[in-house]
């Protein structure tokens, strides 16, 4: 029986981001509902509120999320119903070019649900990244949960949070950015992605860890998690500091968590000869870079870009879990705020001020509407 919960929803380009009812519908084969737990607010959102990811309205929005699955389709056999789950939007289909070369993190054709959630009126939404999590209740894949049930409902908040921004900075160092034992890495901007980034480099055992930013309170959180050096880039040059910290030379590593065309030049000039450059940032689509190609050619090295830090949910998301269960990765650090539902468009606005690493809605169980 379908059945009708509260959600976000944003019905038109830049409009505001309101509780609606919706209906999710019973899973088909593959699928299961998830009744929701927390969810982080995350940039990402606003992208389709503005209109920058598509132009599908309406959406359902919300991605970075903990819930437990409380009914399952037909041939689902990866979770039952009761488990508490991280949701992610990397359900790999085994099945695409990327998958048969054994390079499943990219693959090309992840799964969502089949079926479509819905405004009462039967108007069909377009779930932000297929999930849709600012919301009692979502349908998504199957494959789109991983298991957490180890976790004790007061992380649930913190580990939620690798659904998506968490995993997309610790993955830029880890798994893209390959940080090595003694390697130097700086982060440009250092938000929740960048800070995230900052946290995966201390994981992976770099000695020399430099945040820049433009706020110097950025910069103190930085340092808690794992920054050895901090540059206040409106009082230094951000390369030169960068190349004073590490000998002269630049960062083995350097990851643009801004993704604007000056702080990607400040990253490609910031690295040392043969130095990785990592994009992990999201830019706006309309904004290009020049780049002189005997420089492209005379540093070597590598410039990649990070898609949802590179990773494979199904391996990262356990390790990761077991890091913060074992006190060596604070993701509590990330959750800077609470809140609740109704108050996503809020937290938008708190998030642009830049006052948050992480603004998070947790649900209320006894306040999810009932079929």
């Amino acid at each position: 029986m379908a059945q009708t919960v509260n959600a976000v929803v944003v019905t038109e380009k830049n409009a505001p981001a309101t509780v609606q009812q919706i209906v999710i519908p019973d899973p088909g084969p593959g699928e299961v509902i998830v009744d929701i737990l927390t969810c982080g607010v995350c940039q990402t959102d606003q992208h389709f509120q503005q209109g920058e990811v598509g132009d599908n309205f309406p959406y359902l929005l919300g991605h970075e999320a903990t819930g437990r699955v409380s009914r399952t389709g037909a041939g689902v056999t990866s979770v039952k119903e009761g488990d508490k789950v991280i949701l992610n939007w990397r359900a790999v289909c085994g099945e695409c070019r990327a998958c048969r070369k054994g390079e499943p993190k990219y693959c090309f054709n992840t799964h969502n649900a089949e079926q479509k959630m819905t405004l009462t009126d039967g108007t069909e939404l377009e779930a932000a990244l297929g999930i849709g999590a600012f919301a009692e209740k979502t349908l998504v894949a199957a494959g789109q949960c991983t298991v957490i049930d180890d976790v004790p409902d007061s992380a649930n908040a913190a580990v939620g949070l690798l659904g998506c921004g968490i995993m997309a900075g610790l993955g830029a160092a880890l798994n893209t950015g390959e940080v090595k034992r003694g390697e130097s890495v700086a982060v440009i901007g250092v938000g929740g992605v960048g800070t995230a980034a900052v946290a995966g480099a201390k994981l992976a055992g770099a000695t020399t860890i430099i945040a820049v930013d433009i706020e110097d309170r950025k910069l103190q959180k930085a340092k808690e998690l794992g920054a050895t050096h901090t540059v206040n880039s409106t009082q230094a040059d951000p390369v030169e500091a960068i190349r004073e910290h590490t000998g002269g030379f630049g960062a083995d590593v350097v990851i643009d968590a801004v993704a604007r065309p000056e702080t990607y030049r400040q990253a490609f000039y910031a690295r040392d000869l043969a130095g990785r450059v990592i994009l992990v940032g999201v830019p706006d689509p309309s904004l290009t870079i020049e780049l002189p190609m005997i420089e492209l050619f005379g540093r070597g090295g590598a410039l990649k870009s990070s898609w949802y830090g590179d990773c494979l949910p199904s391996r990262d998301f356990p390790m990761l879990v077991d890091l913060y269960q074992q006190g060596r990765l604070d993701l509590d650090a990330f959750v800077t705020e609470r809140t609740t539902l109704d108050k996503v468009q809020e937290a938008f606005d708190t998030m642009n001020r830049g006052d948050v690493l992480r603004t998070v809605v947790e649900m209320a169980p006894d306040t999810r509407t009932t079929p």
